[in-house]
């Protein structure tokens, strides 16, 4: 199956409690990441590799944003996987779907960018640079 979903977003808005929390509740590994990064906390739930990517098929990681009270940073979100960003960019609007933002490289990861579904709610798209 093409475009599968492969990493969940969570605001925080206290990023020591949310990593605590998850440690402590779920066993996940936190990894904060710096400023170039956002100060992003990336949430392992499942073992990966060197590269940081799941071993077993089917499970995903996810992270957590800092909460802002805008549509784009106050609710959880799914990343899906796509092939080719701006094909799926016309895919979406086609569909009925509204870009929210514009396209961001994300250093290492791929181009991000996040719309609305046809329920307005977000969702995200990555095409992965490896």
């Amino acid at each position: 199956m093409s475009n599968p979903v492969v990493h969940f977003e969570m605001p925080a808005k206290d990023k020591k409690r949310v990593a605590d929390f998850y440690t402590q509740a779920f066993g996940w590994n936190m990894v904060q990441m710096g400023p170039d990064m956002a100060n992003y906390i990336v949430a392992q739930t499942s073992e990966t590799d060197d590269q940081g990517m799941v071993k077993t098929p089917g499970t995903i990681n996810g992270g957590f944003f800092d909460y802002k009270d805008d549509d784009l940073n106050r609710a959880p979100h799914l990343v899906i996987s796509v092939d080719n960003l701006d094909e799926s960019i016309k895919a979406v609007e086609a569909a009925g779907g509204e870009m929210a933002g514009e396209k961001m490289n994300i250093p290492g990861i791929g181009w991000y960018i996040s719309f609305y579904d046809s329920e307005h709610n977000i969702v995200g798209m990555l095409q992965a640079t490896r």
